[in-house]
């Protein structure tokens, strides 16, 4: 429960939405558009990703059912593989997922081993799958890589279009650092060809720069060019 009384050091504490746990006044649940798919989606989020008013990592989870987020820097072996491969519903138990990472193949490489081929014939049964997205800064994403083995040994879906974000209120350094939730939209665009509704995420991430562009000057101009 929040404290809306109490005061300190620094300051009031801000009434929390309990459902995207951001402060009332920049909650993102206006935002959300429940999207149907297959694949299943889990999010490992960063620590410092939780209270990063530009973060869109929250708004992928409530906009997709059938995902899951974890936080933490580093996660536990036996924790971590039971994100990976313990079944979420009855269905998983009768076909057990597969678990790939969103990732680009040849990046992080050192320390870390080469990863494994995606399997063609996988792509063929997103009702199998779960992609693995890792909610966090470039830098900070490589780090969570090079520390788990477990997702060294995932095979990667590396993004083919190269189509450059339109979320500039954060800093990336190529065309291919993408938002969480514009990655995790275009994967799975490619893991379901055929589900138009994925493009719902795309709504969300409108009405979420709508909302970011009364404080970010940069979210502005991105909503006029695009308009």
């Amino acid at each position: 429960m929040t404290d809306q009384g109490q005061q300190g050091h620094q300051g009031t504490r801000r009434a929390q939405c309990p459902r995207c746990l951001r402060p009332l006044a920049t909650c993102l649940c206006a935002a959300v558009h429940t999207t149907a798919h297959q694949v299943q989606v889990l999010i490992l989020m960063h620590p410092l990703e939780q209270r990063q008013a530009k973060g869109t990592g929250r708004l992928l989870h409530l906009c997709l059912p059938g995902s899951r987020l974890l936080v933490g820097e580093q996660f536990a072996p036996e924790l971590l593989h039971e994100a990976l491969t313990a079944p979420w519903c009855d269905a998983d138990r009768a076909a057990p997922r597969r678990a790939l990472l969103l990732y680009p193949a040849t990046a992080a490489s050192a320390p870390c081993a080469a990863p494994p081929p995606l399997p063609p014939d996988w792509l063929a049964r997103p009702d199998r799958l779960r992609l693995v997205v890792l909610d966090a800064t470039w830098r900070k994403s490589r780090k969570m890589l090079w520390t788990h083995p477990a997702l060294q040994a995932l095979p990667r879906l590396a993004l083919q279009d190269m189509a450059p974000s339109r979320y500039v209120i954060r800093k990336a350094h190529a065309a291919h650092q993408l938002s969480t939730l514009e990655a995790t939209q275009r994967a799975l665009q490619r893991l379901e060809p055929t589900n138009t509704g994925i493009a719902a995420l795309g709504l969300a991430m409108q009405g979420f720069m709508a909302q970011q562009s009364a404080y970010w000057p940069a979210a502005r101009s991105a909503m006029l060019d695009g308009s």
